[in-house]
């Protein structure tokens, strides 16, 4: 899988390709050893492809992002949604042991976030951060 992570990213721009497609290949590893064994997790090609994706267009949309965050924001955001809550501790220390010492700021959403909670009050429901943070996941 690392070749072609390898030649993905570098075809979206990516400089520091080979880096990053080891680290993205070293991830998957890393969690299909050590999360849970669940039906719905997916760390084979199609999971390396759609996260190389999401990191192309987040890279078109933010070209001068660290490419590091780049594709720790992809890796998160399109693997997170999937796990069971103890695997999301464990898949966060494999990040930060592969990308040691890069911090990843907390992305604005907004206006959706905004929305999301005005809805909630008008259904008369809590604002819960995790559970705006699911819906915005969804």
């Amino acid at each position: 899988y690392a070749l072609i992570a390898e030649i993905m990213l570098f075809s979206e721009g990516f400089r520091d390709s080979l880096t990053l497609a080891r680290k993205q290949t070293a991830m998957y590893r890393l969690a299909s050893e050590q999360l849970s064994s669940q039906d719905h997790y997916d760390f084979g090609m199609r999971a390396v492809k759609s996260v190389l994706v999401m990191a192309g267009k987040l890279k078109r949309s933010d070209p001068n992002m660290v490419e590091d965050i780049t594709l720790i924001r992809a890796l998160r955001d399109s693997n997170i949604p999937k796990f069971l809550a103890p695997d999301i501790p464990l898949f966060n220390a494999i990040l930060r042991d592969l990308f040691p010492g890069v911090t990843v700021p907390q992305v604005d959403y907004g206006n959706v976030q905004t929305y999301i909670e005005r809805k909630l009050v008008e259904r008369k429901l809590q604002i819960v951060p995790a559970f705006v943070g699911k819906i915005i996941q969804l």
